[in-house]
């Protein structure tokens, strides 16, 4: 397991079959990057990044109760935008997610298109960030964690 600090890990093999199970998606090996929060050893917190396109990133985030920390947002804003360089991210949302939608709505997602009848469940909603409204990159942010490291 490959652990920063005492809290987060980047093992993708870890997080994102973990991340898959939360938002009922499909995890396949080398399928993207992750970033896990972990309190007492166990994930509690995750990110899977896919579909980097030099532009874009394609993220799917969930987490337990209390998962966000001021240090965790900055990190996982801060990786995609200013280490990938990124001007925007893609969040994709099932319509019958309620929570997933209100925390989209609290990091300042905005929903950018439904796609009719995408999944099983129903509709796909689509959410967006651009990196000029993100204010996890503010400064008030600065300082909370220190600069992920993939290397």
């Amino acid at each position: 397991m490959k652990v920063y600090g005492n809290e987060v890990t980047f093992d993708a093999d870890l997080v994102g079959p973990w991340v898959s199970a939360k938002t009922g998606g499909h995890w396949c090996k080398g399928r993207g990057t992750a970033i896990g929060r972990l309190k007492d050893g166990q994930l509690v917190a995750g990110v899977l990044y896919e579909d980097y396109t030099k532009a874009n990133i394609v993220c799917h985030i969930a987490g337990d109760e209390g998962w966000a920390t001021k240090g965790f947002l900055r990190l996982i804003f801060d990786y995609p935008m200013n280490q990938l360089g990124v001007n925007r991210i893609t969040a994709p949302v099932h319509s019958d997610n309620v929570k997933s939608r209100l925390l989209m709505d609290r990091l300042g997602f905005t929903l950018e298109a439904i796609l009719a009848q995408a999944i099983p469940e129903g509709d796909l909603l689509i959410y967006r960030m651009f990196k000029s409204e993100c204010r996890f990159l503010e400064d008030k942010y600065h300082g909370q964690t220190e600069r992920a490291s993939r290397t």
